[in-house]
């Protein structure tokens, strides 16, 4: 089956390789062409003019979009004019549902149908393939089915869930049809936001092995730091990626993300290289949004969305305030930052 594919990022121009090794033709495009040379030389088409990328494409087209979810918009609108009644546009990257509505709407009045395809799989998705959660019509849905199942993680190495029996769905291939437009970027927004909680669960679990050896250290005894009750019942000194290793094997907390850990803290378990500013891309957010208008209780979500934003310096100013108010009413002056 042919694709198009715009945006050849981490993610984009991996997945196109992939579909490529799965025997499927690409064209793919970016304004450079030092972009293209890799995925050209590995026998996709490559265009650096977008109507010449069009073109190529036999009708109707299929274009997978892989490029971030505040240029999704601006990528369309080139895109319109250059397409005809029955072509597909498949967004999969991480946009917000409410924005597929919108644009479902939209292109539907060209007579152009519109796929959310939340893609989780990372660097890694060229070896060990995607997890893709797919909203829209399922009749173009299906069309895509030969694209998806390429695309999507093998199931051949995963144990399959007890009482399931008859042929495998699309879910245990590592790809599932959710519903209607924004229905897939639905799914992903949650997936994202618990990912963003067990990340910080591993974050906060390991960092409490770090300082179970505090009892080791000196402690300045005075009117501002709480003393140390029983320095002896922190005398541990960690293995840190040793334990890591550990819980990959035989333990309720093993999983993909541990794997992660397991690789970041053999690499180096200072992790000197890493300040510590956490980013997040907005699916956290609406992840806990919806949780607020939905009356969902999401503690531990928001709570790992909050981790994020403080990582960036942006809880300094109350923790100032908070200094400054221990200094009204008590004339605690700040100790100062090691």
């Amino acid at each position: 089956m042919q694709l198009g594919m715009i945006g050849l990022g981490r993610m984009g121009a991996n997945m196109a390789l992939r579909l490529l090794r799965a025997g499927h033709s690409c064209v793919v495009y970016d304004q450079r062409s030092e972009t293209l040379h890799d995925l050209v030389n590995a026998g996709a088409i490559g265009h650096t003019e977008l109507s010449a990328f069009c073109a190529e494409l036999k009708t109707p087209r299929h274009i997978w979009l892989m490029v971030p979810a505040g240029a999704v918009d601006s990528v369309i609108e080139e895109l319109l004019p250059l397409l005809a009644h029955d072509d597909t546009i498949i967004d999969g990257g991480n946009s917000h549902y409410r924005d597929d509505l919108i644009r479902a709407e939209r292109l539907k009045t060209h007579g152009i149908h519109y796929i959310d395809c939340g893609t989780s799989g990372g660097v890694w998705g060229l070896k060990c393939g995607y997890c893709l959660m797919i909203g829209g019509e399922r009749d173009i849905v299906e069309q895509l089915n030969p694209i998806f199942a390429s695309l999507a993680s093998s199931s051949n190495e995963i144990e399959r869930t007890p009482g399931r029996i008859g042929a495998m769905t699309s879910a245990e291939q590592g790809y599932l049809h959710c519903g209607s437009n924004g229905a897939g970027h639905f799914v992903k927004m949650i997936h994202n936001g618990i990912e963003y909680a067990l990340m910080g669960a591993y974050a906060e679990g390991f960092n409490l092995l770090k300082h179970a050896g505090i009892g080791r250290q000196d402690h300045v005894t005075d009117a501002e730091t709480t003393p140390l009750a029983h320095p002896e019942h922190y005398q541990y000194e960690f293995d840190l990626a040793e334990i890591a290793e550990l819980w990959r094997r035989g333990s309720v907390v093993t999983s993909w993300l541990l794997d992660l850990t397991a690789n970041a803290l053999v690499a180096d378990s200072t992790l000197a290289q890493f300040n510590g500013r956490v980013s997040d891309s907005g699916e956290g957010r609406w992840t806990c949004l919806a949780a607020i208008e939905t009356g969902t209780p999401a503690p531990l979500l928001t709570t790992a969305l909050y981790e994020r934003f403080n990582s960036r310096g942006e809880a300094n100013f109350a923790n100032q305030l908070l200094s400054a108010l221990r200094y009204q009413f008590g004339g605690h002056s700040e100790k100062p930052k090691l």
